[in-house]
Protein backbone atom coordinates (compact mmCIF):
# COMPACT_ATOMS: atom_id res chain seq x y z
CA UNK A 1 0.00 0.00 0.00
CA UNK A 2 0.62 4.08 -0.44
CA UNK A 3 3.04 4.93 2.35
CA UNK A 4 0.58 7.49 5.09
CA UNK A 5 1.95 10.66 3.71
CA UNK A 6 0.30 9.84 0.15
CA UNK A 7 -2.57 8.64 1.55
CA UNK A 8 -3.19 12.06 3.15
CA UNK A 9 -2.54 13.83 0.45
CA UNK A 10 -5.25 11.93 -1.64
CA UNK A 11 -7.26 12.14 1.21
CA UNK A 12 -6.62 16.19 1.22
CA UNK A 13 -7.09 16.39 -2.43
CA UNK A 14 -10.23 14.72 -2.89
CA UNK A 15 -13.45 16.14 -3.75
CA UNK A 16 -15.32 15.17 -1.43
CA UNK A 17 -19.45 13.45 -2.75
CA UNK A 18 -21.16 14.50 0.61
CA UNK A 19 -24.25 16.35 -1.17
CA UNK A 20 -27.08 13.67 -2.16
CA UNK A 21 -28.02 15.82 -5.07
CA UNK A 22 -31.43 15.60 -3.15
CA UNK A 23 -34.54 18.38 -4.37
CA UNK A 24 -33.44 21.23 -1.70
CA UNK A 25 -37.12 21.06 -0.30
CA UNK A 26 -36.63 17.13 0.75
CA UNK A 27 -34.19 16.51 3.30
CA UNK A 28 -34.22 12.33 4.06
CA UNK A 29 -34.42 9.41 2.37
CA UNK A 30 -35.42 5.55 3.15
CA UNK A 31 -33.68 2.30 2.70
CA UNK A 32 -36.59 0.11 0.29
CA UNK A 33 -34.46 -3.13 1.65
CA UNK A 34 -35.19 -6.58 -0.57
CA UNK A 35 -38.08 -4.12 -2.95
CA UNK A 36 -38.37 -4.87 -6.79
CA UNK A 37 -37.34 -2.30 -9.34
CA UNK A 38 -41.32 -2.03 -10.24
CA UNK A 39 -42.80 -2.08 -7.02
CA UNK A 40 -39.82 1.12 -6.14
CA UNK A 41 -41.24 3.03 -9.08
CA UNK A 42 -44.69 2.65 -8.09
CA UNK A 43 -43.63 3.93 -4.41
CA UNK A 44 -41.86 6.44 -5.67
CA UNK A 45 -44.80 7.81 -7.54
CA UNK A 46 -47.52 7.42 -5.25
CA UNK A 47 -45.92 8.38 -2.27
CA UNK A 48 -42.26 8.86 -2.01
CA UNK A 49 -42.77 11.74 -4.32
CA UNK A 50 -46.19 13.01 -2.73
CA UNK A 51 -44.90 12.91 0.95
CA UNK A 52 -41.56 14.66 0.20
CA UNK A 53 -38.95 11.97 0.68
CA UNK A 54 -35.82 12.72 -0.96
CA UNK A 55 -34.36 9.42 -2.30
CA UNK A 56 -34.29 5.67 -1.91
CA UNK A 57 -31.18 3.42 -1.38
CA UNK A 58 -31.87 -0.17 -2.85
CA UNK A 59 -30.78 -3.40 -2.54
CA UNK A 60 -27.63 -4.60 -3.95
CA UNK A 61 -28.56 -4.99 -8.35
CA UNK A 62 -25.65 -7.22 -9.09
CA UNK A 63 -25.95 -10.64 -10.16
CA UNK A 64 -25.23 -12.92 -7.02
CA UNK A 65 -25.17 -16.14 -5.68
CA UNK A 66 -28.74 -18.38 -4.95
CA UNK A 67 -28.73 -19.09 -1.32
CA UNK A 68 -30.19 -22.05 -0.01
CA UNK A 69 -33.52 -20.88 1.39
CA UNK A 70 -33.22 -17.91 -0.29
CA UNK A 71 -31.57 -15.36 2.47
CA UNK A 72 -31.18 -11.96 2.33
CA UNK A 73 -27.47 -11.62 2.78
CA UNK A 74 -27.17 -13.78 -0.59
CA UNK A 75 -26.86 -10.13 -1.93
CA UNK A 76 -23.62 -9.62 -0.56
CA UNK A 77 -22.05 -12.12 -2.29
CA UNK A 78 -21.64 -10.87 -6.14
CA UNK A 79 -20.92 -13.04 -8.68
CA UNK A 80 -20.63 -10.83 -11.64
CA UNK A 81 -21.63 -7.07 -11.94
CA UNK A 82 -24.66 -7.89 -14.28
CA UNK A 83 -27.71 -5.99 -13.14
CA UNK A 84 -29.83 -8.91 -12.92
CA UNK A 85 -31.06 -9.47 -9.59
CA UNK A 86 -34.23 -10.53 -7.78
CA UNK A 87 -35.22 -7.12 -7.42
CA UNK A 88 -34.55 -7.27 -11.32
CA UNK A 89 -33.48 -6.81 -14.73
CA UNK A 90 -31.27 -3.79 -16.05
CA UNK A 91 -34.53 -2.70 -18.29
CA UNK A 92 -36.41 -2.35 -14.96
CA UNK A 93 -33.93 -1.02 -12.73
CA UNK A 94 -33.43 1.71 -15.64
CA UNK A 95 -37.08 2.20 -15.56
CA UNK A 96 -37.18 2.44 -11.82
CA UNK A 97 -34.49 5.06 -12.23
CA UNK A 98 -36.27 7.07 -14.47
CA UNK A 99 -39.29 7.18 -13.16
CA UNK A 100 -38.01 8.21 -9.70
CA UNK A 101 -35.85 10.95 -10.15
CA UNK A 102 -38.86 12.07 -12.45
CA UNK A 103 -41.06 12.64 -9.45
CA UNK A 104 -37.70 14.33 -7.52
CA UNK A 105 -36.74 11.01 -5.40
CA UNK A 106 -32.75 10.17 -6.13
CA UNK A 107 -31.96 6.61 -6.46
CA UNK A 108 -28.56 5.53 -4.33
CA UNK A 109 -27.56 1.56 -4.78
CA UNK A 110 -25.76 -0.59 -2.72
CA UNK A 111 -22.65 -1.57 -3.67
CA UNK A 112 -20.46 -4.38 -2.69
CA UNK A 113 -17.20 -4.58 -4.06
CA UNK A 114 -15.01 -5.38 -1.07
CA UNK A 115 -15.34 -8.98 -1.87
CA UNK A 116 -17.08 -11.80 -4.16
CA UNK A 117 -18.35 -14.84 -2.35
CA UNK A 118 -18.22 -17.08 0.64
CA UNK A 119 -18.16 -20.47 -0.58
CA UNK A 120 -19.11 -23.42 -3.10
CA UNK A 121 -19.44 -22.99 -6.62
CA UNK A 122 -22.45 -23.16 -8.88
CA UNK A 123 -24.04 -20.57 -11.07
CA UNK A 124 -25.56 -16.93 -10.12
CA UNK A 125 -28.73 -15.08 -11.00
CA UNK A 126 -27.91 -13.98 -14.52
CA UNK A 127 -26.67 -17.67 -14.73
CA UNK A 128 -22.56 -16.93 -14.87
CA UNK A 129 -20.19 -19.84 -13.50
CA UNK A 130 -18.70 -19.02 -9.98
CA UNK A 131 -16.09 -20.97 -8.17
CA UNK A 132 -15.31 -19.66 -4.71
CA UNK A 133 -12.16 -21.96 -4.03
CA UNK A 134 -10.62 -21.07 -7.42
CA UNK A 135 -11.17 -17.67 -7.10
CA UNK A 136 -12.90 -17.58 -10.62
CA UNK A 137 -15.28 -15.32 -11.57
CA UNK A 138 -15.65 -15.69 -15.34
CA UNK A 139 -18.79 -13.32 -15.24
CA UNK A 140 -16.12 -9.98 -14.26
CA UNK A 141 -13.83 -11.48 -15.20
CA UNK A 142 -11.86 -11.89 -11.92
CA UNK A 143 -9.25 -14.68 -11.02
CA UNK A 144 -6.86 -15.59 -8.41
CA UNK A 145 -4.48 -12.78 -8.95
CA UNK A 146 -7.05 -10.01 -8.47
CA UNK A 147 -7.30 -11.26 -4.74
CA UNK A 148 -5.42 -10.27 -1.56
CA UNK A 149 -4.23 -13.78 -0.80
CA UNK A 150 -0.36 -12.43 -0.77
CA UNK A 151 -1.07 -9.60 1.40
CA UNK A 152 -3.30 -11.10 4.24
CA UNK A 153 -1.33 -12.15 6.85
CA UNK A 154 -3.53 -14.20 9.06
CA UNK A 155 -3.42 -17.67 9.96
CA UNK A 156 -6.37 -18.91 7.96
CA UNK A 157 -6.91 -15.92 5.27
CA UNK A 158 -9.82 -14.53 7.62
CA UNK A 159 -10.20 -11.36 9.85
CA UNK A 160 -9.43 -12.49 13.02
CA UNK A 161 -7.95 -9.62 14.98
CA UNK A 162 -9.86 -5.99 14.25
CA UNK A 163 -7.06 -4.23 16.63
CA UNK A 164 -5.03 -5.31 13.65
CA UNK A 165 -6.07 -2.74 10.58
CA UNK A 166 -4.15 -4.49 7.67
CA UNK A 167 -6.07 -7.80 8.62
CA UNK A 168 -9.46 -5.86 8.58
CA UNK A 169 -8.76 -4.44 4.72
CA UNK A 170 -6.49 -7.03 3.41
CA UNK A 171 -8.21 -10.68 4.48
CA UNK A 172 -11.69 -12.37 4.19
CA UNK A 173 -14.69 -10.95 5.85
CA UNK A 174 -16.34 -13.90 7.27
CA UNK A 175 -14.68 -16.05 4.63
CA UNK A 176 -15.83 -13.44 1.34
CA UNK A 177 -13.17 -13.81 -0.95
CA UNK A 178 -11.58 -10.67 -0.86
CA UNK A 179 -10.52 -7.90 -3.82
CA UNK A 180 -7.44 -6.26 -4.38
CA UNK A 181 -8.40 -2.49 -4.71
CA UNK A 182 -5.15 -1.75 -4.72
CA UNK A 183 -4.13 -3.32 -8.72
CA UNK A 184 -5.30 -1.37 -11.83
CA UNK A 185 -7.46 -4.10 -12.52
CA UNK A 186 -9.87 -4.35 -10.01
CA UNK A 187 -10.18 -0.75 -9.74
CA UNK A 188 -10.98 -0.40 -13.28
CA UNK A 189 -13.59 -3.08 -13.32
CA UNK A 190 -15.13 -1.45 -10.60
CA UNK A 191 -14.90 2.06 -11.91
CA UNK A 192 -16.84 0.63 -15.07
CA UNK A 193 -19.40 -0.92 -12.85
CA UNK A 194 -20.32 1.99 -11.04
CA UNK A 195 -19.98 4.46 -14.12
CA UNK A 196 -22.45 1.99 -15.28
CA UNK A 197 -25.01 2.61 -12.52
CA UNK A 198 -24.52 6.13 -13.30
CA UNK A 199 -25.28 6.07 -17.14
CA UNK A 200 -28.57 4.76 -15.92
CA UNK A 201 -29.43 8.08 -13.62
CA UNK A 202 -28.60 6.89 -10.09
CA UNK A 203 -27.20 9.57 -7.44
CA UNK A 204 -25.32 7.79 -5.19
CA UNK A 205 -24.11 4.68 -3.54
CA UNK A 206 -23.78 3.37 -0.39
CA UNK A 207 -20.23 1.75 -0.22
CA UNK A 208 -20.75 -1.68 1.43
CA UNK A 209 -17.73 -2.96 3.86
CA UNK A 210 -15.98 0.17 3.16
CA UNK A 211 -14.14 0.05 6.39
CA UNK A 212 -12.24 -3.63 5.06
CA UNK A 213 -11.12 -1.37 1.92
CA UNK A 214 -8.27 1.09 1.75
CA UNK A 215 -9.19 4.91 1.65
CA UNK A 216 -6.42 5.54 -0.88
CA UNK A 217 -8.15 2.59 -2.97
CA UNK A 218 -11.68 4.46 -2.82
CA UNK A 219 -10.15 7.54 -3.63
CA UNK A 220 -8.80 6.39 -6.40
CA UNK A 221 -11.45 4.32 -7.64
CA UNK A 222 -14.54 7.06 -7.23
CA UNK A 223 -12.08 10.19 -8.69
CA UNK A 224 -13.07 9.24 -11.68
CA UNK A 225 -16.83 8.93 -11.16
CA UNK A 226 -19.16 11.66 -12.28
CA UNK A 227 -23.30 11.68 -12.17
CA UNK A 228 -25.39 11.07 -15.34
CA UNK A 229 -24.65 14.75 -17.66
CA UNK A 230 -28.35 13.29 -19.44
CA UNK A 231 -30.88 16.02 -18.86
CA UNK A 232 -34.16 14.24 -18.15
CA UNK A 233 -31.92 12.69 -14.87
CA UNK A 234 -32.42 16.61 -13.46
CA UNK A 235 -28.78 16.90 -11.71
CA UNK A 236 -27.61 19.92 -11.34
CA UNK A 237 -23.59 19.45 -12.71
CA UNK A 238 -22.29 22.00 -10.38
CA UNK A 239 -22.74 20.16 -7.29
CA UNK A 240 -19.66 18.60 -5.93
CA UNK A 241 -18.10 18.94 -9.51
CA UNK A 242 -21.10 16.21 -10.49
CA UNK A 243 -19.54 14.00 -8.66
CA UNK A 244 -21.68 11.40 -7.41
CA UNK A 245 -23.41 11.06 -3.37
CA UNK A 246 -21.07 8.87 -1.80
CA UNK A 247 -22.02 7.21 1.68
CA UNK A 248 -19.53 4.74 3.48
CA UNK A 249 -20.24 2.05 5.44
CA UNK A 250 -17.64 2.34 8.62
CA UNK A 251 -18.85 0.41 11.25
CA UNK A 252 -17.42 2.43 14.24
CA UNK A 253 -18.39 1.82 17.70
CA UNK A 254 -14.94 2.90 19.30
CA UNK A 255 -12.03 0.83 20.85
CA UNK A 256 -10.54 0.32 17.17
CA UNK A 257 -7.95 1.50 15.33
CA UNK A 258 -9.63 2.08 12.22
CA UNK A 259 -12.00 5.03 12.56
CA UNK A 260 -15.02 6.48 10.71
CA UNK A 261 -12.50 9.75 10.05
CA UNK A 262 -10.54 7.69 8.17
CA UNK A 263 -12.93 7.53 5.49
CA UNK A 264 -14.52 11.44 5.83
CA UNK A 265 -11.78 13.03 3.25
CA UNK A 266 -14.21 10.70 0.73
CA UNK A 267 -18.08 11.66 1.53
CA UNK A 268 -20.88 10.97 4.26
CA UNK A 269 -20.33 7.84 6.85
CA UNK A 270 -22.32 5.67 8.31
CA UNK A 271 -22.53 7.42 12.41
CA UNK A 272 -22.99 4.60 13.95
CA UNK A 273 -21.96 6.64 17.03
CA UNK A 274 -25.65 8.04 16.81
CA UNK A 275 -27.29 5.18 16.14
CA UNK A 276 -25.79 3.89 19.56
CA UNK A 277 -26.40 7.09 21.52
CA UNK A 278 -30.15 6.85 20.29
CA UNK A 279 -30.99 3.55 21.08
CA UNK A 280 -29.55 4.53 24.72
CA UNK A 281 -31.16 7.71 25.17
CA UNK A 282 -34.88 5.89 24.27
CA UNK A 283 -34.27 3.18 26.38
CA UNK A 284 -33.42 5.71 28.99
CA UNK A 285 -30.33 4.73 29.64
CA UNK A 286 -29.13 8.20 29.16
CA UNK A 287 -30.89 11.26 29.64
CA UNK A 288 -32.87 13.03 26.91
CA UNK A 289 -32.81 16.45 28.65
CA UNK A 290 -28.87 15.66 27.42
CA UNK A 291 -29.76 16.38 23.84
CA UNK A 292 -29.47 20.43 23.32
CA UNK A 293 -25.97 20.27 21.60
CA UNK A 294 -26.87 16.96 19.65
CA UNK A 295 -24.87 16.25 16.82
CA UNK A 296 -21.00 17.27 17.16
CA UNK A 297 -21.43 18.06 20.73
CA UNK A 298 -21.79 14.75 21.45
CA UNK A 299 -18.50 13.78 19.82
CA UNK A 300 -20.26 12.91 16.35
CA UNK A 301 -18.87 13.54 13.31
CA UNK A 302 -19.53 16.90 11.34
CA UNK A 303 -23.20 17.26 10.25
CA UNK A 304 -21.96 17.80 6.52
CA UNK A 305 -20.07 14.29 6.76
CA UNK A 306 -22.63 11.93 8.73
CA UNK A 307 -25.49 10.09 7.54
CA UNK A 308 -27.58 8.87 10.23
CA UNK A 309 -30.38 5.75 11.23
CA UNK A 310 -32.12 4.85 14.02
CA UNK A 311 -31.55 0.95 12.59
CA UNK A 312 -30.69 -0.72 9.41
CA UNK A 313 -30.79 -3.89 7.69
CA UNK A 314 -28.19 -5.63 9.62
CA UNK A 315 -28.46 -4.11 13.40
CA UNK A 316 -31.78 -4.58 13.74
CA UNK A 317 -30.78 -8.62 13.17
CA UNK A 318 -27.68 -8.61 14.86
CA UNK A 319 -27.44 -6.58 18.16
CA UNK A 320 -29.42 -9.07 20.58
CA UNK A 321 -32.12 -6.38 21.16
CA UNK A 322 -30.66 -3.57 22.41
CA UNK A 323 -31.01 -1.80 18.76
CA UNK A 324 -34.73 -0.46 18.94
CA UNK A 325 -36.39 -1.39 15.42
CA UNK A 326 -40.14 -2.27 14.67
CA UNK A 327 -40.60 -4.92 16.43
CA UNK A 328 -40.57 -1.48 19.63
CA UNK A 329 -43.41 0.46 17.70
CA UNK A 330 -43.74 2.64 20.38
CA UNK A 331 -40.08 3.48 20.72
CA UNK A 332 -38.69 3.44 17.23
CA UNK A 333 -41.72 6.38 16.45
CA UNK A 334 -40.35 8.56 19.26
CA UNK A 335 -36.74 7.86 18.12
CA UNK A 336 -37.64 8.34 14.37
CA UNK A 337 -39.29 11.76 15.71
CA UNK A 338 -36.43 13.03 17.38
CA UNK A 339 -33.89 11.91 14.26
CA UNK A 340 -36.21 13.59 12.06
CA UNK A 341 -36.61 16.84 13.84
CA UNK A 342 -32.90 17.44 14.66
CA UNK A 343 -31.01 19.00 11.69
CA UNK A 344 -28.42 17.21 11.96
CA UNK A 345 -26.77 15.22 9.50
CA UNK A 346 -28.77 13.19 6.29
CA UNK A 347 -31.16 10.82 7.64
CA UNK A 348 -31.93 7.33 6.26
CA UNK A 349 -35.24 5.75 7.39
CA UNK A 350 -35.17 1.89 7.34
CA UNK A 351 -38.32 -0.05 5.63
CA UNK A 352 -38.60 -3.63 6.71
CA UNK A 353 -40.06 -6.74 5.67
CA UNK A 354 -41.56 -8.94 8.91
CA UNK A 355 -38.80 -11.39 10.52
CA UNK A 356 -38.56 -13.76 12.69
CA UNK A 357 -35.11 -15.45 12.44
CA UNK A 358 -31.84 -13.85 11.38
CA UNK A 359 -31.48 -15.29 7.74
CA UNK A 360 -35.44 -15.01 6.80
CA UNK A 361 -35.01 -13.81 3.42
CA UNK A 362 -38.31 -11.08 1.79
CA UNK A 363 -41.98 -12.21 1.29
CA UNK A 364 -41.37 -14.93 -1.99
CA UNK A 365 -43.48 -17.32 -3.62
CA UNK A 366 -42.66 -21.34 -4.42
CA UNK A 367 -39.89 -20.23 -6.63
CA UNK A 368 -38.03 -17.70 -4.57
CA UNK A 369 -39.22 -14.80 -6.39
CA UNK A 370 -39.99 -11.66 -4.82
CA UNK A 371 -44.13 -10.99 -3.84
CA UNK A 372 -44.15 -7.36 -3.39
CA UNK A 373 -46.28 -5.35 -0.71
CA UNK A 374 -49.83 -4.77 -0.47
CA UNK A 375 -50.84 -0.91 0.00
CA UNK A 376 -54.02 -1.39 2.79
CA UNK A 377 -57.02 0.95 2.72
CA UNK A 378 -55.26 2.72 5.61
CA UNK A 379 -52.13 3.26 3.79
CA UNK A 380 -49.95 0.69 5.44
CA UNK A 381 -48.18 -2.54 3.92
CA UNK A 382 -49.31 -5.94 3.82
CA UNK A 383 -48.16 -8.72 2.08
CA UNK A 384 -45.45 -9.21 5.72
CA UNK A 385 -43.88 -6.46 4.66
CA UNK A 386 -43.72 -3.37 7.67
CA UNK A 387 -42.96 -0.54 5.41
CA UNK A 388 -41.95 2.10 8.60
CA UNK A 389 -41.61 5.16 6.20
CA UNK A 390 -45.78 4.23 5.50
CA UNK A 391 -46.14 5.12 9.24
CA UNK A 392 -47.85 8.55 9.82
CA UNK A 393 -45.87 9.71 13.05
CA UNK A 394 -42.59 8.57 10.67
CA UNK A 395 -44.09 9.99 7.32
CA UNK A 396 -45.28 13.39 9.09
CA UNK A 397 -41.72 13.74 10.07
CA UNK A 398 -39.95 13.03 7.01
CA UNK A 399 -42.33 16.76 5.91
CA UNK A 400 -41.49 18.65 9.16
CA UNK A 401 -37.89 18.00 8.74
CA UNK A 402 -38.74 19.45 4.71
CA UNK A 403 -40.47 22.23 6.17
CA UNK A 404 -37.56 22.82 8.97
CA UNK A 405 -34.84 23.00 6.24
CA UNK A 406 -32.55 25.88 6.94
CA UNK A 407 -33.93 26.57 10.58
CA UNK A 408 -31.77 26.21 13.79
CA UNK A 409 -33.09 24.53 16.98
CA UNK A 410 -34.22 27.28 19.32
CA UNK A 411 -36.54 27.71 22.29
CA UNK A 412 -35.55 24.54 23.85
CA UNK A 413 -36.82 23.07 27.06
CA UNK A 414 -36.24 20.18 29.31
CA UNK A 415 -37.60 18.46 32.50
CA UNK A 416 -34.15 17.85 33.18
CA UNK A 417 -34.73 14.23 32.52
CA UNK A 418 -36.94 13.05 29.48
CA UNK A 419 -39.25 15.69 28.81
CA UNK A 420 -37.89 17.85 26.19
CA UNK A 421 -39.31 20.14 23.83
CA UNK A 422 -38.03 22.65 21.02
CA UNK A 423 -38.59 24.91 18.06
CA UNK A 424 -37.04 24.78 14.91
CA UNK A 425 -36.79 28.43 14.48
CA UNK A 426 -39.99 30.05 13.17
CA UNK A 427 -40.84 27.03 11.05
CA UNK A 428 -41.33 24.10 13.59
CA UNK A 429 -41.83 22.73 16.69
CA UNK A 430 -41.85 19.23 19.02
CA UNK A 431 -42.22 18.21 22.11
CA UNK A 432 -41.49 14.59 23.24
CA UNK A 433 -42.44 12.80 26.94
CA UNK A 434 -40.50 9.51 27.70
CA UNK A 435 -40.61 9.72 31.12
CA UNK A 436 -43.54 7.87 32.01
CA UNK A 437 -45.78 10.49 33.97
CA UNK A 438 -47.98 13.48 32.59
CA UNK A 439 -46.36 16.21 30.39
CA UNK A 440 -48.14 19.79 30.67
CA UNK A 441 -45.87 22.64 29.88
CA UNK A 442 -46.75 26.33 27.96
CA UNK A 443 -44.17 26.17 25.63
CA UNK A 444 -42.41 28.36 23.26
CA UNK A 445 -42.88 27.35 20.15
CA UNK A 446 -41.66 30.23 18.04
CA UNK A 447 -44.51 29.50 15.12
CA UNK A 448 -46.52 32.93 14.51
CA UNK A 449 -50.79 32.66 16.08
CA UNK A 450 -53.04 30.50 14.85
CA UNK A 451 -54.09 26.42 15.20
CA UNK A 452 -51.86 23.67 13.65
CA UNK A 453 -52.69 19.89 13.46
CA UNK A 454 -50.58 17.45 15.37
CA UNK A 455 -49.04 15.63 12.65
CA UNK A 456 -47.97 12.70 15.11
CA UNK A 457 -51.94 11.74 16.14
CA UNK A 458 -53.26 13.04 12.54
CA UNK A 459 -52.78 15.02 9.65
CA UNK A 460 -53.85 17.85 8.04
CA UNK A 461 -57.50 17.57 6.14
CA UNK A 462 -58.51 20.72 4.70
CA UNK A 463 -59.66 23.03 7.15
CA UNK A 464 -59.64 20.67 10.02
CA UNK A 465 -57.11 17.37 11.32
CA UNK A 466 -57.73 14.50 11.72
CA UNK A 467 -56.06 14.29 15.24
CA UNK A 468 -55.30 16.91 17.75
CA UNK A 469 -55.19 20.53 17.16
CA UNK A 470 -52.22 22.87 18.71
CA UNK A 471 -53.08 26.29 19.71
CA UNK A 472 -50.21 29.05 19.37
CA UNK A 473 -50.93 32.58 20.90
CA UNK A 474 -50.05 35.88 20.04
CA UNK A 475 -46.71 35.22 22.23
CA UNK A 476 -45.64 31.81 20.72
CA UNK A 477 -46.75 29.72 23.36
CA UNK A 478 -49.07 26.94 23.15
CA UNK A 479 -50.04 24.04 26.12
CA UNK A 480 -48.92 20.70 25.34
CA UNK A 481 -50.20 17.78 27.16
CA UNK A 482 -48.81 14.29 26.68
CA UNK A 483 -49.68 11.65 28.48
CA UNK A 484 -47.09 9.63 29.72
CA UNK A 485 -48.56 6.18 28.50
CA UNK A 486 -49.70 7.76 25.47
CA UNK A 487 -48.87 5.39 22.71
CA UNK A 488 -47.39 7.75 20.63
CA UNK A 489 -46.16 10.05 23.46
CA UNK A 490 -44.70 13.41 21.14
CA UNK A 491 -46.64 16.32 19.76
CA UNK A 492 -45.19 18.12 16.25
CA UNK A 493 -46.37 20.95 14.52
CA UNK A 494 -44.97 22.81 11.61
CA UNK A 495 -45.65 26.00 9.11
CA UNK A 496 -47.33 23.67 6.44
CA UNK A 497 -49.63 22.06 8.99
CA UNK A 498 -51.25 25.62 9.86
CA UNK A 499 -54.96 25.49 9.74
Amino acid sequence: MSPLALLLGLLAAARAQYDPHNDPDRQAMVHLFEWKFSDIADECERFLGPKGYAGVQISPPHECIIGGGRPWWERYQPVSYQLVSRSGSEDEMRDMVARCNAVGVRIYVDVVVNHMTGGGSGSGTGGSHYDTNGEQYPGVPYGHNDFNDNNCHSPDGNIDNYQDANQVRNCRLSGLRDLNQGTDYVRGKIREYLNHLLSLGVAGFRMDAAKHMWPGDLQAIFSSLRVSADPKHRFDLSVNDGRPFIVMEVIDHGGEPIKNTDYTGLGRVTEFHHCDHINRIFRRRDKLAATSNWGTGWGMLPDNQALVFVDNHDNQRDAGGTVITYKESRLYKMAQAFVMAQPYAFPRIMSSYAFDSHDQGPPSDGNGNIVGPTINADGTCGGGWVCEHRWRQIYNMVAFRDAAVGAGVSDWWSNSDQQIAFARKGKAFIAINNQGSDMNQSLQTSLPAGSYCDVISGNKDGSGCTGKTITVGCDGKANISIGGGDEDPMVAIHVNAKL
